[in-house]
């Protein structure tokens, strides 16, 4: 080789090895992502599935398809290899598989790595998020502890719901929750029943190996695509799940009839509906007579959010890609401090704080016990589409550098908003 050949050896090599690195896809600082509605195939209760009777009054996709996902990236992208990169959040909720169901947990299984290729396949970001509070519907078999005729009946069931005193005589039967509008829903959990407990982690046992392989099979350059998992839902013990006095009495009657007033986050502990968390903090070991206290319904939260992450932890999610949920609904609450553990990074909701999410005082004190390397805006809406807002909003969202990514809630609440799309590409764009 004479050295104008070698020369030329050398310049193509170079600019070979420029091309390549530069075809990488870079890891991004920061997410903005969307929340995807939820499915009817992720569903396989009853048609009495509180679930089931929700998605009749929102709007949702049956199917999540290559051009769903498409259009999304069409709408609000601003390209790959850029410093905030777009992506999606996609929710799990594995006890709406009945017990010992092996046909709808074979679904359920094969349904998400069916999920897990086709984000890889148009390279969008993803955040799994795993739920086993918010949707229990089909674990009649830990609830149902007062219905012969139903699936799952024993009375014994009393110990894995929420009581109104110290206990089980005082279990549950219904609770109501508001997202959008107030419906009934099966009652809250005793998140502290070792019961519950094996349930969840028997479900997160087969479903995490499914997440961390795929993760494993991505290239070096699709790493990015792999934003987290997510555990906990605004996790607490009263608010999405409350239970109004006498409501036992309420079960057989109309929906209609129902009382409409609701909670106010402010009235602590109870929040103005009756107070439960007596049969967590019993079995918690928190307490065992006299009445509940903020600090007790905190407490339970915690250890909660620390069991749910430690079980994340010891099946392989590393500290960097494990989140947990929690929220505040009163100015510096403990619950505040429920997502912080040393297997996560904390996350929170964020709707009255949406205009600038650092400026919560209850998440700043929360941070300040925290050595997470991140933590995460993790459910997040503006009441209102305009641009200009929209755009400081994200931008204040996303200017503490700790923060990983920022989840608007939901897709399809903003899908047909293009001053939302703009304000979401001009925070990419760096505008």
């Amino acid at each position: 080789m004479n050295r104008y050949d070698l020369t030329v050896w050398l310049f193509v090599s170079v600019l070979l090895l420029g091309i390549g690195k530069n075809s990488i896809a870079k890891e991004p600082s920061q997410y903005i992502l969307v929340n995807l509605p939820f499915r009817d195939e992720l569903t396989w209760s009853s048609d009495e599935c509180g679930l089931r009777r929700l998605l009749a009054n929102i709007p949702y996709r049956d199917e999540m398809t290559r051009e769903y996902l498409l259009d999304i990236k069409q709408k609000i992208s601003g390209g790959e290899n850029r410093d905030i990169q777009i992506g999606v959040s996609s929710i799990y909720s594995y006890l709406l598989i009945p017990k010992d169901d092996a046909a709808a947990e074979e679904r359920f299984l094969k349904q998400l790595k069916d999920d897990l290729a086709l984000f890889q396949e148009v390279r969008m970001p993803v955040l799994i998020q795993l739920d086993g509070e918010q949707w229990w519907d089909a674990r009649g078999d830990l609830w149902n502890w007062w219905n012969p005729s139903k699936p799952g009946y024993d009375p014994k069931n009393a110990d894995n719901v929420e009581w109104t005193d110290w206990g089980p005589e005082h279990a549950v039967k219904v609770a109501w929750r508001n997202w959008a509008w107030q419906h009934r829903v099966v009652p809250a959990p005793n998140l502290m029943s070792p019961a519950y407990i094996a349930a969840w982690e028997e479900k997160m046992e087969k479903i995490i190996p499914v997440i961390l392989d795929w993760e494993k099979s991505l290239s070096e350059d699709q790493k990015y695509l792999f934003v987290g998992i997510k555990v906990g839902w605004e996790s607490s013990v009263g608010v999405n799940a409350w239970y109004y006095p006498n409501g036992n009495d309420l079960l057989d009657k109309p929906e209609s009839e129902d009382p409409q007033t609701g909670l106010n986050g402010n009235l602590l502990p109870g929040r103005g509906a009756q107070t439960i968390g007596y049969a967590a903090a019993k079995t918690a070991g928190i307490r065992d007579h006299g009445k509940i206290t903020e600090a007790d319904l905190a407490e339970i939260a915690r250890r909660h959010l620390e069991n749910l992450s430690r079980k994340a932890s010891e099946l392989g999610v590393p500290r960097e890609r494990l989140f947990t949920h929690g929220a505040g609904w009163k100015a510096e609450e403990l619950l505040y401090d429920a997502p912080v553990n040393k297997y996560s990074c904390p996350g929170w909701s964020f709707y009255g704080h949406a205009p600038d999410p650092p400026q919560d005082q209850g998440v700043q004190r929360a941070l300040k016990s925290s050595d997470a390397p991140y933590w995460a805006v993790t459910e997040w809406l503006l009441a209102h589409d305009d641009q200009s807002q929209w755009t400081s909003s994200l931008k204040n969202a996303l200017s503490p550098p700790q923060v990983r990514y920022v989840c608007i809630f939901n897709w399809y609440g903003i899908v047909d908003k293009p001053t939302v799309h703009e304000a979401i590409k001009n925070v990419v764009n760096g505008k």
